[in-house]
């Protein structure tokens, strides 16, 4: 079959190259799009608007950490499913993540349409942001479901070595809420609404044509009832796999909520609070490139670990190790020397240009360390080892940042929230360093 002959070849630097590109091509656009779609409201709407954005973010980020746990989780079944021929598993755990989104849709849709002024103000929003963010998530609530399915099918795609489809998928998503977004928010005059309206109708777009795809394209998956219903040990296996994944996700999510509530108590909060969406938007465009060299591993990792290739296995985590690393450190250099113009993409306020630039160098001291950190927990996710990839995706946001974070914003205000980033990690990257250690010693005698 197509997708056996592709993940079978042992081409390794062709192979992951061929996965990698399209995957970070395909997150490089949707960095961006964050981008251009906060630099349209810097514009259009003002630090404000920027700041009501950061405070949907979050609850953005755990939608897609949802989508991110069944995707990824199922992709590393289907991956390793495939390398040992075994097809009838693969399409039940495609079907059983259409089943989890569709129940997680409803659930989380429900209190967000119910409570949504109790919700943004939980995550952090001040009487001054409330009605940007009210505006913005009022809108974009509609299209929880659509994130889930268009993430979790992108991981499926990867995962039978369509990476260039799932690259594409992005890339019309994104493309299509740049055009959409001046003409919303601009032409109709619709101010943050109409960024969260381009966001939902591109998305929206973007699903029918995977809709398409599973049921009348090439894909050796298809749509069928008879495969989405709860299969326990499969659903058990996908959840406990993409934990880690979602877990990244959402304490990402949380971190910002908790940032956003320390920033809110300071004398610039309104200012503090823009800065910080600004940076978290900017240093996506450098990350996106390292989680894309993941997503491309992982297919690779769980089909030569599946097939019992394991020299093929080493080969491909050494190239990810190095690509990854290289991008840290080049986004380091790009942003410890430009840092101002940077920041002044997105608004021409002098002050927010002015903090900004000092916050995000601080930030990140230690950039270089994130390659080899976040291949270091997909190795784990794309082996199937749920608990060390869960350690890794807590170590750095959780267990560290937070106690971290809160001992050095009272001591140190505005700058001990800045140096929380780089002591987090240096302390994750030694723990990720340990652990895979630990378990290359089991590959030489395996």
């Amino acid at each position: 079959m197509e997708k056996e002959h592709k993940l079978a070849d042992k081409n390794i630097p062709k192979l992951l190259f061929s996965l990698t590109l399209p995957a970070t091509v395909g997150m490089l656009v949707m960095a961006l799009y964050n981008i251009v779609d906060t630099m349209f409201i810097g514009h259009g709407v003002g630090p404000n608007g920027i700041a009501g954005l950061s405070i949907v973010f979050p609850i953005q980020l755990i939608v897609l950490g949802f989508g991110q746990m069944f995707g990824m989780g199922g992709a590393s079944i289907i991956s390793r499913a495939l390398g040992a021929k075994d097809y009838d598993k693969a399409n039940l755990t495609f079907g059983n993540q259409i089943f989890s989104v569709l129940l997680f849709t409803v659930l989380i849709m429900l209190p967000g349409l119910l409570f949504p002024r109790q919700i943004l103000t939980l995550f952090g929003a001040t009487e001054a942001i409330l009605p940007y963010s009210l505006s913005y998530y009022r809108i974009i609530v509609y299209g929880t479901g659509l994130f889930m399915f268009a993430m979790m099918s992108n991981n499926v795609l990867r995962a039978e070595g369509h990476a260039k489809i799932a690259m594409s998928n992005m890339m019309i998503s994104a493309g299509l809420n740049i055009i959409l977004d001046p003409i919303f928010i601009f032409w109709f005059d619709m101010g943050i609404q109409g960024a969260a309206l381009a966001t939902v109708i591109s998305q929206g777009l973007v699903v029918f044509y995977l809709i398409y795809h599973f049921t009348k394209g090439k894909s050796y998956f298809r749509i069928k009832l008879r495969n989405i219903r709860p299969n326990f040990i499969l659903q058990k296996e996908m959840f406990t796999i993409g934990l880690a994944a979602f877990v990244r996700q959402v304490a990402g999510s949380f971190i910002v909520v908790i940032i956003n509530n320390k920033l809110g108590s300071f004398n610039l909060a309104e200012v503090y609070i823009a800065v910080y969406g600004i940076i978290n938007r900017l240093l996506s465009l450098f990350f996106m490139p390292m989680f894309g060299i993941g997503q491309g591993l992982q297919p690779v990792l769980g089909y030569n670990w599946g097939a019992k290739r394991l020299d093929l296995a080493k080969k491909a985590v050494r190239l990810a190790f190095t690509w990854a690393t290289l991008i840290s450190i080049f986004a380091f250099i790009v942003i410890q020397l430009f840092p101002s113009f940077l920041i002044s993409w997105f608004t021409t306020d002098a002050q927010v240009i002015k903090e900004g630039a000092y916050a995000i160098r601080r930030i990140t001291i230690l950039f270089p360390v994130l390659g080899f950190q976040i291949i270091g927990s997909i190795i784990f996710q794309a082996l199937g080892h749920a608990t060390e990839s869960l350690i890794l995706s807590l170590s750095r946001q959780i267990l560290f940042f937070i106690p971290i974070f809160y001992v050095m914003s009272h001591y140190y205000g505005f700058l001990g929230v800045l140096l929380t980033f780089p002591m987090a990690d240096i302390l994750a990257f030694s723990v990720t360093f340990f652990m895979l250690q630990r378990e290359f010693k089991k590959w030489k005698v395996a």
